[in-house]
């Protein structure tokens, strides 16, 4: 068994993919690179990812597919994967050689243990290139440093903290075991990856280092504010499965998970609102009033706590003004936090 699997869907990136998988790469023999090409079009993607895989054999694996989207190139790689762990690399990111040294280190002595940990936290960094800045995204006053642990030993989340796929190594039976299967033909799916494990998350191990680049600045990535604006429609598909796969206040028994899980779905649902607030038209209205009556019906009990946060009052404040204060408040978040 390979230590851990890296699954690297990929479409259309053989002008970027290549700095990726050398990061990659130099975690070690003891590893598998899944690189998953994804029906790429334009470009020589799958001839470069077969190039690699003749360079590292028995490492480097390549699955050629139709497209599916990001969610079904997760998908794919998950079944194929033969590591203890599994961890997704986006095929424009990349790995931190030094801080994947103690990360690897622990993985590798999880391979002895009969019970190994079950997630494994890293800090990630948002690398704005064009802007020649860099924002690091840390755990350090949420989880303890450097020794396994349980929910009931985190500490608080703040506003601009969440786990995303970025930061988190999952053990790869634990994935297969609730059977995870994220949506095709869809964006933002990576939510869910880091939102329905947790609940059989029983150990965690954080390790304060900035593995993970995460590069923010193409005109055409999913986090771009005008892509956002036009997909809109499936970050409302994503937010509807968050709502039904988990009812924190029933499904979970430790109260720190829930509260976590509530905090994340209220961050999604500020989104729905923001995003839908920005067009004034009567459908983004509609869809706006859905999204909401939908987390009502199907998950009550977190209804209720998500909507009276602080980040809910902001987001349903009436009138014109009220959207221009939820606009503002957004843009100075995102000057803040740097995440798109």
């Amino acid at each position: 068994m390979k230590t851990v699997s890296f699954a690297i869907p990929c479409f259309n990136s053989a002008e970027y993919m290549d700095k990726c998988i050398e990061s990659v790469l130099k975690c070690g023999d003891d590893i598998e690179v899944i690189i998953v090409n994804d029906g790429s079009t334009k470009d020589n993607t799958s001839e470069k990812a077969h190039e690699w895989e003749v360079r590292y054999p028995g490492i480097v694996k390549v699955i050629d597919k139709e497209n599916g989207g990001h969610g079904s190139g997760v998908n794919a790689a998950l079944k194929e994967a033969g590591g203890l762990y599994f961890k997704v690399v986006d095929s424009d990111d990349w790995l931190d050689e030094l801080a994947m040294i103690p990360v690897m280190r622990y993985l590798r002595l999880q391979m002895e243990l009969p019970v190994p940990t079950d997630m494994v936290i890293a800090n990630y960094v948002y690398e704005k290139v064009h802007e020649n800045t860099r924002t690091v995204m840390h755990y350090r006053n949420v989880f303890p440093v450097e020794r396994e642990f349980t929910w009931s030993e985190i500490g608080h989340f703040r506003q601009s903290q969440y786990l995303l796929m970025h930061s988190v190594i999952y053990r790869t039976s634990l994935l297969r075991e609730i059977g995870l299967t994220l949506p095709e033909h869809c964006f933002y799916v990576d939510n869910i990856f880091v939102y329905e494990p947790l609940p059989y998350v029983k150990t965690m191990y954080y390790l304060d280092v900035d593995m993970y680049r995460y590069f923010i600045g193409r005109e055409d990535q999913s986090v771009n504010e005008k892509v956002m604006l036009k997909r809109i429609d499936h970050q409302l598909k994503v937010t509807r499965q968050m709502i039904d796969a988990v009812h924190p206040s029933e499904d979970v028994s430790e109260p720190k998970l829930a509260k976590y899980m509530d905090g994340y779905l209220t961050m999604m649902m500020s989104i729905c609102n923001v995003f839908l607030r920005m067009e004034e038209t009567e459908e983004n209205e509609r869809k706006r009033l859905d999204i909401w009556n939908y987390l009502k019906t199907h998950n009550p009990s977190s209804y209720k706590r998500v909507k009276r946060s602080a980040l809910s009052t902001v987001g349903n404040l009436p009138t014109h003004l009220g959207r221009d204060v939820l606009i503002g408040v957004y843009h100075i978040a995102q000057k803040v936090f740097k995440f798109n």
